[in-house]
């Protein structure tokens, strides 16, 4: 029993040794951070300051709701993004893998096609994409020539009617080759037995699709809806890169503000409270999503 014991003991240190590094990274570069982000949130500290930063309770939360008027264009041009792209990217990347899923000659190339946007660089995508958007850009260079000169476009980014409309369009094009992906794994798990019964008993593409295809990619489903949501409700790159918030905040989003008060303007506490408000949004989402696709059986 003793040698058995420490044996047991040797192996535990062993697994502790070897899973060290990994853990000290997690605590250095993601519970420290968070840890003082939420602590940062009460104080009005600044990045650069002679004065040490001093507890000021809810006074960020309050000045967000009550005295900032770029939080709440934030929070809308957000609110806007997400409620757009998360039904349109998750449809069309749906309508893609089912007819990538048809086993046609050339379906491995149209994988490989609408993946490449997704291993890009989103910092390159949205550089490519500012020149495209340009006044002098490639899209007013096609509208005009399909139009035959009656319309010329506009200046898309620096318009503030076009300007979130604009960025929205990137996004689901970047991202829709990586839902593909998945909504296509979720398809090949489905027997084909299943399709075969539903042949037999009569049923039409669409009802093959309502009773079999979509029952199976339940659990897909709830996944892909999660990933987009957190990922429209993070918007970042694609405003720092092409827009920086503007023209007059029209594209100004919560963490690109909290990055801008936090860093740009050097106010560490106000920015930290809104990282907080952040936070607590995407997790009542994320909690919201996952009760409303429970399976209620």
């Amino acid at each position: 029993m003793a040698g058995r014991r420490r044996l047991r003991n040797r192996q535990g240190a062993v697994g502790l040794a070897m899973a060290s590094p990994a853990l000290i990274l997690l605590l250095l570069f993601f519970v420290v951070p968070v840890l003082l982000g939420f602590a940062l949130a009460f104080t009005n500290a600044r990045l650069v300051s002679p004065n040490p930063p001093r507890f000021v309770g809810l006074d960020n939360f309050i000045r967000a709701f009550t005295a900032d008027p770029v939080f709440f264009d934030s929070l809308r041009n957000t609110a806007v993004f997400a409620i757009v792209v998360v039904p349109v990217q998750s449809g069309l990347a749906l309508l893609l893998a089912v007819l990538v899923n048809q086993r046609l000659k050339g379906s491995t190339l149209f994988r490989v096609v609408y993946f490449i946007p997704v291993v890009t660089s989103i910092v390159v995508v949205s550089i490519l994409w500012k020149f495209m958007y340009r006044d002098d850009g490639l899209i007013n260079s096609m509208i005009d020539t399909v139009t035959f000169g009656a319309w010329n476009g506009t200046d898309w980014l620096n318009n503030q009617s076009t300007a979130l409309p604009a960025i929205i369009v990137l996004s689901i094009w970047q991202a829709v080759g990586f839902h593909m992906v998945i909504w296509l794994s979720g398809l090949q798990t489905i027997p084909e037995e299943l399709y075969e019964a539903a042949r037999v008993d009569g049923a039409s593409p669409w009802r093959q699709f309502t009773q079999v295809t979509w029952p199976g990619l339940r659990p897909t489903m709830i996944f892909i809806l999660i990933t987009i949501t957190i990922d429209a409700l993070r918007l970042f790159v694609q405003i720092d890169v092409m827009t920086q918030g503007g023209p007059i905040n029209a594209t100004s989003t919560l963490v690109y503000h909290a990055v801008r008060k936090g860093f740009r303007e050097q106010e560490v506490g106000y920015g930290a409270a809104l990282s907080l408000i952040f936070f607590v949004m995407v997790l009542a989402i994320a909690a919201l999503q996952r009760w409303l696709t429970r399976n209620k059986d």
